[in-house]
This record gives structure tokens, C-alpha cells and sequence, in this order.
């Protein structure tokens, strides 16, 4: 049984969107889809937290594959996928369809493709770094909207926030796995040449992380969304739920 806590869902069989949160976010970042989905999707969807981040186990690693194995599990034998993954979580995606699992369809929105040393370097630190606890919840809630990009999108008193957020004793702190920041540049041309399913990569117009140039040239079908930023699922996800309008 898919866990609720961790998988949010609705809609029925075995047509499913699988909705996918970049680095530092939850699950609860596709909050907003709820009602555009009820109307623009014909089956089931399903928005986990992935693994280190929200109410999911940590693993001892975060290697793609390791990640998209355990995304995995919240399907079910028969069920026919079309994801829809933001930055990191385009990322999975793509694993995810290298893997056999019946995804029919990739759309990968915002994802960073060119990385310097210095940029992993400070991934890398990030990683590295101990919990920090915070004494209340809107310190918490303000670093948790920092890290996931959604500072300026998303209000602190939002319920989704506290999807990423822990209370203990009256202290507060990231669900987050700090070791989940420990990503590798994806390697774009073998992500692609290894999936068994049509791709669109697409990015906000005004996305700093990535570039038209940059996705074009990998040789997949791109989309540009006019006026939109890193975060274009949040700012407008019905534009961004056009780009699934071939596979409805």
C-alpha cells in the first residue's frame, strides 16, 4: 500500500502521472495541481517525497539510480507512467525511464545541466554539513524555503512547508537529509540515450539554471515557457501541464 504520508495522490488507474520535486522540496510542492489535475489528467497521480526529503527514509547514498529504484515502489504492476520531474527530480526521471518500469513518457522541467567544479564542490559541502535545529518554526520555515527555491513563491505559513519541516522539544529543523545535497552533473547524453521513452526537456524563460542553447543541444524535442522562472510548476502549472497534453 502506497504510504499517504509520503506519496501524495489521487485519481484512479493505472494511467499515472508521476510527479516529481527538485532538490531540498517535498512532495507537497504540487499541492497546487490538485484541481487543474482533476480536470487535465484522465487517471491517477502520484507526487513522493523522494528519498532524504520530507516523511521518506534517508538512503546511505544518492546515486540516481539508487534513487529512482526506490521511486519505483510507490507503482504499481500494470501501471502505464508519464513523469513529470522538476531539476533533481527530472533527473530521477530520466533514470526512471531507463529501468523498465512502464514509463510511456518524460517531461524534465528546469534541470541543471552544466555544472562546474566549484558548483559540486559546494554541493558537496552541503552535504557535509550537521543538522541545524532552529528555535522556532518560522526560522525553520524560512530556511526551508531558501534551500528548496520556493522563497518568494511560497508563503511561510503555508501547510505544505511543514512537509519539509521537524519539530522535536520545541526545535525545529529540515527533513531534509543534508547528505542528499551530494549530487553528481548528470551525464545528459547517456540519461537519454538510456531511456526507453519519448523526452521533453523544457525550462522557464527566465530559469538561471539552464539555458535554450544548453538543452537544445542534446537532441531531444525542448519547450520554452514564456514569462516563467526555475520553479514554473509552482509559478504556473497549467502551463506546465500542457506539455503532458500528447500523452493525456
Amino acid at each position: 500500500m502506497v504510504d499517504e504520508v509520503r506519496v501524495r495522490g489521487g485519481g484512479s488507474g493505472h494511467r499515472v502521472l508521476l510527479l516529481l520535486h527538485g532538490i531540498g522540496a517535498t512532495g507537497a510542492v504540487w499541492e497546487g495541481w490538485r484541481t487543474p489535475l482533476a480536470s487535465g489528467w484522465p487517471g491517477r497521480w502520484l507526487a513522493p517525497d523522494l528519498p532524504g526529503h520530507g516523511r521518506a527514509a534517508p538512503l546511505s547514498g544518492y546515486p540516481y539510480p539508487a534513487v529512482a529504484a526506490e521511486v519505483a515502489a510507490a507503482l504499481g504492476p500494470g501501471d502505464r507512467v508519464v513523469v513529470l520531474g522538476h531539476s533533481y527530480g527530472g533527473v530521477v526521471g530520466l533514470a526512471l525511464a531507463g529501468a523498465g518500469v512502464g514509463v510511456e513518457a518524460v517531461a524534465a522541467l528546469g534541470v541543471k545541466v552544466a555544472w562546474t567544479p566549484d558548483e559540486l564542490a559546494r554541493m558537496t559541502a552541503l552535504a557535509g554539513r550537521p543538522v541545524t535545529w532552529f528555535p522556532s518554526r518560522a526560522e525553520a520555515a524560512a530556511r526551508y524555503l531558501r534551500v528548496s527555491g520556493l522563497a518568494g513563491l511560497v508563503d511561510e505559513a503555508d501547510p505544505a512547508v511543514d512537509a519539509g519541516l521537524v519539530e522535536r522539544d520545541g526545535r525545529w529543523r529540515l527533513a531534509m537529509d543534508p547528505a542528499a545535497f551530494a549530487v553528481d552533473a548528470p551525464d545528459m547524453p547517456a540519461l537519454l540515450a538510456g531511456c526507453r521513452a519519448p523526452v521533453v526537456l523544457a525550462r522557464g524563460e527566465h530559469d538561471p539554471m539552464v539555458g535554450d542553447a544548453e538543452l537544445a543541444a542534446l537532441g531531444v524535442p525542448t519547450a520554452t515557457l514564456a514569462g516563467l522562472g526555475h520553479n514554473a510548476h509552482v509559478e504556473d502549472p497549467a502551463a506546465v501541464l500542457d506539455l503532458l497534453a500528447p500523452y493525456r
